[in-house]
Formats: structure tokens, sequence, C-alpha cells
């Protein structure tokens, strides 16, 4: 692809304080650093990207979002709380995306190679669609919470325009698939694809997400053993000390 055929990719993060299961997740402590602070600091490292921006609520609670935003050198875009649709479109338009990468801040530990990887997939197609190794899609074998949705700014001002349900206004990804059902919105406007896991990780049965405090807790020991022998810890590193470490340990002793 030519210079000027170039596709801008903006990897678009979003974040909120006023999450309903979890309240003020975002900023919960991971081995000295918020949450949101962890996640950037990896998304720092992807190779395929133009801009990333902290996509966040437009209202007081989250101000504390934006300035970590900043602090971390990183676009932020504050805008509607509840339409999701609407904050990724605008802050779509602000970053000038040609592509539209999506990560929601409760996926702790994104892996930057895996990122770049549906990156270059997507990339790859010579019409409008949606990629993504976020979670199992077609028995890919990933991990939850690893990797990425890539979709092309045309589908998602279509699906502004013409998606007014509220659950489809909140939740992004249900205007093209949903994970749940495994189902396509409409493969013949928005085509689905994603990459087969790297054996080495195909781990289909971990959950890397943080939506309640069992979670938060069983990312927190994650952070603190791995974070401090290597801060840019890779997904095998979390698997062999989930299967050597923290599963012996939930055991109950003899």
């Amino acid at each position: 692809m030519s210079g000027a055929d170039k596709k801008r990719v903006v990897l678009i993060i979003q974040a909120r304080m006023g999450s309903q299961r979890l309240p003020g997740k975002s900023m919960m402590d991971l081995a000295g650093a918020p949450l949101v602070g962890r996640i950037l600091e990896r998304v720092k490292r992807c190779q395929q990207l133009d801009e990333i921006v902290l996509a966040t609520g437009d209202t007081p609670e989250n101000k504390v979002l934006a300035e970590l935003g900043r602090s971390y050198g990183v676009s932020v875009y504050e805008g509607s709380e509840g339409d999701l649709v609407e904050r990724y479109f605008q802050a779509a338009v602000a970053s000038k995306a040609d592509i539209v990468g999506r990560l929601p801040a409760d996926n702790a530990t994104p892996e930057p190679s895996e990122i770049d990887r549906i990156v270059d997939h997507h990339l790859r197609f010579n019409r409008p669609g949606f990629s993504s190794n976020l979670s199992v899609i077609n028995d890919s074998g990933y991990p939850d919470g690893i990797g990425a949705e890539m979709f092309d700014f045309s589908l998602l001002a279509d699906a502004r325009e013409r998606n007014v349900d509220v659950r489809q206004r909140e939740h992004v990804h249900l205007n093209f698939f949903d994970y749940t059902t495994q189902t396509p919105v409409n493969a013949v406007w928005c085509p689905i694809s994603t990459i087969a896991c790297p054996p080495g990780f195909r781990r289909p049965d971990l959950v890397l997400d943080v939506n309640t405090k069992e979670q938060y807790e069983f990312m927190r020991e994650l952070y603190e053993y791995l974070y401090p022998r290597n801060p840019a810890f890779h997904i095998t590193d979390i698997i062999r000390w989930y299967d050597e470490i923290y599963v012996p340990s939930m055991k109950p002793a003899r």
C-alpha cells in the first residue's frame, strides 16, 4: 500500500469511572499504577497504530481518566457517557481514523504483538469489515482479553445512523458481531473475520477481563507477581503463572 493509500489506524480505548458492576475499577491499583495506566503502557508498544485515544465520558467523575490519559502521552476524547457508538464516532472523527480499533478498559493485559497481528490482518482486505481477536470467534482459540477489534470508520458511521437500539448504542461490537451467539449482524454489509491464536497460548478457557471484585483481585495478583519480574510480560508468562502458581494455590490444603 502506497503512502497516499495508507489507511490511518486509531486504537480507541473506552473507559469510565461509573462501571455498574465494579465502580472506579479504571483507577484501581495494579502493581503501583492505575488499571487504565497499565493498559496504556502496554498498547504504546504496538507498532501498527497511528494513534491511541483514551475515550471517556464527559462528566466530572471521569476527569481523572482524562488527566491520566494525557499523563501517559495519548490523545484523550471526552464524550457521551452512555452512547458508546457516538463516543467512538466522534473520537474517530477527531483523530481522522480510517480504521477504528476498539479496546475496552476492562482488558488489563492487552498483548501488543497480537493487536499488531489483527491490524495487519484487517488491512489486507479490500473492503470494509470487522476483524477481531479480542475474544473467541469461530474457534480461534484466543484467551478472552488480549487482542482488539478493528472495523472501518465507514461501518461505524453507518451503524451510528441506522441503529437506535439502546443496547447497540451502549455496546459497539453488537452493531457488527455478537460474541455470545457467534453471529454477525449482517455479513454482507459487514463481513466478520479473525485469525488463529498461536498454539503457544491457545487458551480460550482463560478470561482476562476485570468486571467484578473477584476478577480484580485475580488481576492484582497477576500483576504483583509478573510486573516486577518483567514489566513487558507476555501472555505466555501469564499462562505459566496461572497454571503453575495461581491454580495450585487455589486447591484446598490437605
